[in-house]
């Protein structure tokens, strides 16, 4: 009876069809917690590197939680990148930017690689691909929105 009311409903007073250019509303999409991650596993990775000939339990202690932070960051910058190039980013943003999914391959390639080894370069190569992504996004918009680390 109910499913009969809603269908009669749905004749008299149709809803009005409407488009969305991404899944979420505008405005929850931004570059900048992947960069936040990304700095976190930059500052991890050199904190690791500095620590790596110390070999007492309290030193091993910090070195197991450094390592666990920059996996964990580098599994959430990952994540946040993932969603804006799939959720957020359409055609018409590929036709502007040729490199849009290569860049975002890549910077994900460096968040596995982040992840699974010690690297300052990896860490500094990911820092700049997601700079290049800030860009892409915010040019998307017609923004011009500053870029900056908090280190």
């Amino acid at each position: 009876m109910i499913k009969q009311i809603a269908q009669k409903i749905k004749k008299l007073k149709p809803a009005p069809l409407v488009h969305a250019h991404c899944d979420g509303p505008c405005g929850v999409y931004d570059p900048a917690s992947a960069r936040i991650a990304a700095e976190a596993v930059l500052a991890m990775t050199k904190k690791i590197i500095a620590l790596k000939d110390s070999k007492d339990d309290a030193s091993q202690h910090t070195l197991a939680r450094y390592i666990s932070i920059k996996e964990e960051q580098a599994h959430v910058a990952k994540t946040e990148l993932l969603i804006l190039w799939t959720d957020y980013f359409k055609p018409p943003h590929l036709e502007a930017n040729p490199n849009l999914h290569e860049t975002f391959w890549q910077a994900a390639k460096l968040c596995s690689a982040c992840k699974v080894s010690v690297s300052l370069e990896s860490a500094e190569k990911l820092m700049a691909a997601i700079k290049t992504i800030h860009g892409m996004f915010w040019g998307s918009k017609d923004r011009e929105v500053a870029y900056y680390t908090a280190s």
